[in-house]
């Protein structure tokens, strides 16, 4: 982020990992607990990261809790200190009009206010008009979007909504994020830090990308220490590439690895 800043990109989106306990992926278990690691709570080393995906059952108020502490860590080491005292930060949750969307806003407040940043947390299409309006306000300040809770792949009516005329207009009434992803892009908004993952052949793969490389694919090892790297491409690698690379690496099922049918993945 400091680097695309360093480039003049102004208007950021990024995708993270968030803070997860280690046990909260078990089937059958329906509650999570919150991950509070500011000033107390559970210790890091105690925790994950975890894409932030259908596998976390608190919902997507429990991601909001994992994500704010994580953006605060983020916006302090984005701005810096002035004279060895971090900026001051205020959560503004008026933009969640519904109060359970897991939309916030998170500001600092710095003795210049010409660094200060604005952080839309898990915003949703409905929060474009408040970032446009931030976004103006804001100048040459840095304006941040982090894990959106729109998808990076398109589904049909996302394919549908960035069409013009009727159709389009017809898709986006109905869900598509085709003109939303054309007003951010309008005001200045591109990917400048993303890492994303899924379960792929039964082992976790991460996708990462910063706003001057291609993507890049990862394949976690069977001892979950380390990850392999599997390849890279310009645009952002479908699940059917992913899956290419591992067959074309000689990695099987996970399933398979684990019951001895195939090498284990080091």
């Amino acid at each position: 982020m400091s680097d695309a800043k360093a480039e003049g990109i102004n208007r950021q989106i990024i995708r993270v990992l968030l803070p997860r306990d280690p046990n909260s992926g078990n089937l059958g278990q329906y509650f999570e607990e919150d991950i509070e690691v500011e000033g107390g709570g559970r210790a890091t080393q105690e925790l994950l990261l975890a894409p932030p995906d259908e596998s976390w059952q608190g919902g997507i108020m429990q991601l909001y809790r994992a994500a704010l502490p994580s953006a605060k860590e983020i916006l302090r080491k984005v701005s810096g200190e002035v004279g060895g005292v971090p900026p001051k930060l205020v959560e503004d949750r008026s933009v969640d009009e519904s109060g359970v969307d897991g939309v916030g806003l998170l500001m600092t407040q710095s003795n210049n206010p010409k660094d200060d940043i604005s952080c839309f947390i898990q915003p949703l299409q409905e929060t474009v008009d408040a970032i446009e309006n931030i976004s103006a306000q804001a100048g040459e300040r840095l304006c941040v979007l982090m894990n959106p809770q729109w998808r990076n792949v398109d589904d049909a009516l996302d394919s549908a909504s960035k069409n013009e005329g009727i159709l389009g207009s017809l898709a986006s009434f109905l869900g598509g994020k085709g003109t939303s992803l054309k007003r951010l892009e309008d005001a200045g908004y591109q990917e400048v830090y993303c890492i994303e993952g899924y379960v792929c052949k039964g082992g976790n793969v991460r996708l990462m990308k910063r706003f001057d490389t291609d993507w890049v694919v990862f394949a976690e090892n069977d001892s979950e220490t380390d990850f392999v790297r599997l390849g890279n491409m310009e645009v952002r690698p479908t699940y059917q590439d992913v899956d290419k690379m591992l067959d074309d690496m000689g990695i099987s099922l996970k399933y398979a690895r684990d019951i001895g049918l195939a090498p284990k993945l080091e």
